[in-house]
């Protein structure tokens, strides 16, 4: 390879990791569980007062917990957005870390009623596995990242490299169908668990990691000097990430989905945390007045109350706010999750 130094040890320290393709949970037949009777999930979240919710092991700007064990995040804020709009209690919330592997069986087995974990939306995982993503909360793709040092410039200068992967993800299978269509020759390290995978690849058995943009941007920011780490200018995937229930769930999936455009459509109407209260009280616009549980009964439809999206945009602010509070530190822009007002994808239906 031109621009990277690949030594025999490197390469056989790699070749020391890798393990056997596993059949992944996500290829589990859906049959695996019976369909849940609609509103079944729901009426178990309440009758047992707390919602568990599936999430990464611990992802900076995602999902982890801080200094005082306390779980902070994007994906973390829809799981307290849902506590809110059922008791208007961001903290009747238990979490569940989960693997890449074993994240799916946790959702079909009911081991956590929901995942909001970085989950690309696709085919299989909406028919064979039984699931009903709620929504697209973040537009992704994925990359790589590599050592600035490297001299790396695009990730058409990686062939002939080694280059550390998750298994059971969509990412695995990007890598190999984007390698053959370039004619890009490399050496997987396929490791199962997050950190070891990125220990992999910082301690220089891989030349690079590849994952989703967010991930990247996720696991430079924790490293000492992330300057020295590139994340590559090459997107080789289309990425949807959302949360997911089982199918079955229709009116708990109902729910996560219009807190999710309940949540995009504030942004766009410009109600924030600071003035949500005094707009409920003052703003004369229709729409907002909707949403906000002055006139309709829309928190009703869902089951709710009708002051719920107040009460979760007073506690955790609109789509824009919980996006910059939890992924402007770690560097991500907007781009493709701006409003379409501004050119980006995300985009509510009416409330009405």
């Amino acid at each position: 390879m031109k621009a990277l130094r690949l030594t025999l040890a490197a390469v056989m320290g790699g070749a020391a990791m890798l393990v056997a393709p596993v059949m992944a949970p996500m290829m589990a037949p859906a049959m695996a569980q019976a369909p849940a009777a609609s509103g079944a999930t729901l009426d178990a979240i309440r009758a047992r007062g707390t919602l568990i919710c599936g999430v990464n092991t611990g992802l900076a700007g995602f999902a982890q917990p801080d200094s005082q064990g306390v779980w902070r995040g994007f994906d973390v804020d829809y799981c307290r957005a849902v506590a809110v709009a059922l008791w208007n209690d961001p903290n009747k919330v238990r979490y569940v870390p989960t693997t890449a592997q074993n994240r799916f069986t946790a959702l079909q087995s009911g081991e956590v009623d929901m995942l909001a974990r970085n989950t690309t939306w696709t085919l299989s995982r909406d028919t064979s596995l039984g699931f009903d993503f709620t929504g697209i909360n973040f537009y992704d793709g994925q990359g790589f990242m590599v050592k600035t040092s490297a001299g790396v410039r695009t990730a058409r200068d990686l062939n002939g490299a080694t280059i550390c992967v998750q298994p059971g993800t969509t990412t695995e299978q990007n890598l190999t169908d984007w390698a053959r269509a370039n004619r890009i020759r490399f050496t997987p390290v396929v490791i199962e668990r997050l950190e070891e995978v990125v220990g992999a690849y910082v301690s220089g058995r891989c030349d690079a990691y590849t994952t989703d943009v967010s991930g990247l941007a996720s696991t430079r920011s924790a490293q000492p000097r992330p300057a020295d780490h590139m994340i590559l200018p090459d997107v080789i995937s289309k990425e949807p990430l959302g949360p997911a229930v089982r199918h079955g769930d229709q009116r708990f999936a109902d729910l996560l989905r219009w807190i999710h455009f309940g949540l995009v459509g504030a942004e766009e109407l410009g109600i924030t945390a600071a003035n949500v209260q005094q707009a409920a009280q003052t703003d004369a616009r229709p729409d907002v007045q909707r949403m906000l549980g002055r006139s309709g009964e829309l928190g009703q439809m869902l089951g709710v109350d009708n002051l719920w999206m107040v009460n979760i945009i007073r506690t955790l602010g609109n789509y824009g706010e919980m996006f910059e509070r939890n992924l402007g530190p770690i560097g991500l822009q907007r781009g493709p999750n701006a409003l379409w007002t501004n050119g980006g994808l995300q985009y509510a239906p009416p409330l009405r």
